[in-house]
């Protein structure tokens, strides 16, 4: 028996995958994207810790090698997502497959999306709140890290929604990816293989994520609260510029718009253009 799936018949998969997610009842789709969301948050609170320290004399150092280890670690999350099972909104973005095939209506797939983006929210904001606000976990130098990150992602300069809009499409076109190739491999290794390059691929290049964001930046604002950790911050003259109104207008909205560009456009319509689209004229 191979022990993987051909593109053509990985893209097929879709197709079911997509019936099945678009069915399922919105009790269940919840609690499995509160779920995702608190998987996303391990691997994101993991990140941040990987991510404080990386100084010599004072300064930053190593700066691609450190990119490199957050992302590795970070691939955590899609990897506790897929293999023990979870609703994971950028994921479901492949759900257009299933959509463009016409196996799926446009309603389902905004059920699908708004309840599984809600349940993540959910799930991501609890973990922060657990990890950033009641465990002391960032009450110091670990919590400067976190305002830190979170204060990058909701600075106002100019162009920078625009530049999050195409930075997260990359993001979703590799993660949506990284769901295809785990669908194509049969056995755990091979699923976290696929998983892993291109989770750190996007984490180490940059990119934007709309779900991990939803731990990343209530993390950080979480974090203000412990005076060390914020007096440690590069937001320490003025911690205003990060709350939960800068959360999504500079950044939460931009990124779920690129999100979907990435996984439901550049990801999911072009396999299903390339593998699926003539399935039904030829049966």
């Amino acid at each position: 028996m191979k022990n993987f799936l051909t593109p053509a018949e990985t893209a097929n998969a879709f197709i079911n995958v997509g019936k099945a997610k678009a069915t399922n009842t919105a009790g269940k789709l919840f609690v499995l994207a509160i779920l995702a969301g608190c998987f996303i948050g391990f691997a994101a609170h993991l990140a941040t810790v990987v991510a404080t320290g990386w100084t010599i004399g004072g300064m930053p150092a190593l700066f691609g090698l450190k990119k490199f280890f957050i992302g590795a670690v970070f691939s955590t999350g899609l990897m506790l997502v897929i293999i023990p099972g979870s609703e994971l909104f950028t994921g479901n973005n492949l759900m257009s497959i299933a959509l463009f095939n016409k196996d799926i209506t446009f309603g389902q797939l905004l059920r699908n999306w708004g309840i599984v983006f809600l349940g993540n929210l959910v799930g991501s904001i609890f973990l922060a709140w657990m990890f950033a606000r009641m465990s002391g976990l960032t009450s110091s130098n670990v919590g400067a890290t976190a305002i830190n990150i979170a204060a990058g992602k909701v600075a106002a300069v100019d162009g920078h929604n625009l530049q999050f809009f195409f930075r997260a499409i990359g993001c979703n076109w590799l993660v949506c990816l990284a769901v295809m190739m785990a669908t194509a491999a049969q056995d755990i290794g091979g699923k976290i293989l696929a998983i892993f390059f291109p989770i750190m691929a996007f984490v180490t290049s940059g990119f934007e994520h709309v779900v991990a964001n939803m731990y990343f930046i209530p993390a950080g604002i979480f974090s203000k609260h412990f005076p060390g950790a914020l007096s440690a911050s590069k937001i320490a003259a003025d911690p205003s510029v990060l709350n939960w109104g800068t959360m999504w207008s500079q950044n939460m909205i931009t990124v779920l718009l690129g999100n979907i560009v990435g996984g439901a456009l550049l990801c999911g319509g072009v396999y299903w253009w390339l593998y699926v689209k003539n399935n039904k004229k030829e049966a």
